[in-house]
């Protein structure tokens, strides 16, 4: 199949296009900086945000994988969460249905679903608010007979560049440079999903997932500090400090009040730390029956992560 992928250049994104080839398809990355990505494919640049660009780009596609959004804590201009995440979720639904395509991945978030013991999706913070607005848009669509497939990533994690798509490398490398001041919500369980099972399963999701199905592609389901356990036992490096959530509120207070002044982001939103402070468990096994998705051992990727930040056994 030729794939459309959008945000194929994000930490996810280049995984998912990685896995396309592996599988024989040919991807058509579509991003703001495509062209300089160096990555396999046709190389596009455009903005989600640029309905016609992306109809250009979806133009002889046999598929979508939409998995372009805005990741990141906070943005001086809120709206910039709303035009990426639900309206380029929106464009690239219209470009699909344009272009005549017949399957289209959609990458929602763990954060889109409830927290454990919850009974219904928040929005303690933009990023969060935007992609459970997106998530509806998506059902409105597949209540309308576009043919979509959901899959719902859990905490993302693995060898790679240490953005905001890669919370937890980012965490274990600040830790490692002793930058990380501590975890908030050190005892709350997430489900740790490695980036390659990820890319697998919205991979096998275009291949044979079921339309209107949604996936959980989620990890083993684990404490915050268990990460840190195994990068102590790996590395010999002590376990971060215990946060409050008192005390992260009353920074995060602070750090948003900063941002507003000038300018620059945050360490912290009080948002954020409603997010760390919760349970984030996932029930990947429809993923299982349906795609064969994988799983990796946390321990499995969690070396393979801190190997590649070249950090030597203990």
């Amino acid at each position: 199949m030729r794939v459309l992928v959008t945000g194929g250049t994000g930490y996810l994104g280049q995984a998912i296009v990685r896995a396309l080839v592996a599988r024989g398809h040919a991807p058509v990355v579509f991003a703001r900086s495509a062209s300089q990505s160096g990555l396999p494919g046709g190389l596009i640049d455009g903005d989600v945000r640029d309905r016609h660009a992306l109809a250009e780009a979806a133009r002889g596609c046999d598929a979508v994988c939409h998995s372009a959004a805005l990741v990141s804590i906070w943005r001086r201009r809120q709206r910039d969460f709303d035009e990426v995440n639900v309206g380029g979720l929106a464009n690239a639904l219209q470009a699909a249905a344009a272009a005549g395509i017949r399957r289209f991945v959609y990458t929602s978030s763990f954060l889109a679903l409830a927290p454990t013991g919850a009974d219904s999706p928040q929005g303690w913070n933009d990023y969060q608010r935007t992609k459970v607005v997106a998530d509806r848009t998506a059902a409105d669509a597949v209540e309308a007979g576009a043919p979509i497939i959901r899959v719902y990533p859990g905490v993302i994690y693995g060898p790679g560049r240490a953005t905001e798509g890669n919370l937890i490398g980012r965490m274990v490398a600040n830790h490692l440079a002793g930058r990380l001041p501590g975890i908030i919500g050190a005892s709350r369980r997430w489900s740790y999903a490695f980036v390659d099972d990820v890319a697998e399963g919205h991979v096998a999701a275009l291949e044979h997932g079921r339309l209107g199905a949604r996936y959980q592609l989620g990890g083993e389901n684990a404490l915050q500090m268990r990460v840190f356990e195994i990068v102590r036992d790996l590395t010999g490096r002590p376990l971060p400090r215990r946060v409050p959530f008192g005390v992260a509120v009353s920074l995060a207070v602070i750090e948003e009040a900063r941002a507003r002044l000038t300018g620059r982001p945050p360490l912290l939103t009080v948002g954020t730390a409603e997010i760390l402070d919760r349970d984030w468990e996932m029930d990947s096994s429809l993923a299982e029956q349906d795609l064969g998705y994988h799983i990796t051992p946390l321990r499995d990727g969690a070396a393979r992560m801190i190997a590649q930040l070249g950090v030597a056994p203990s």
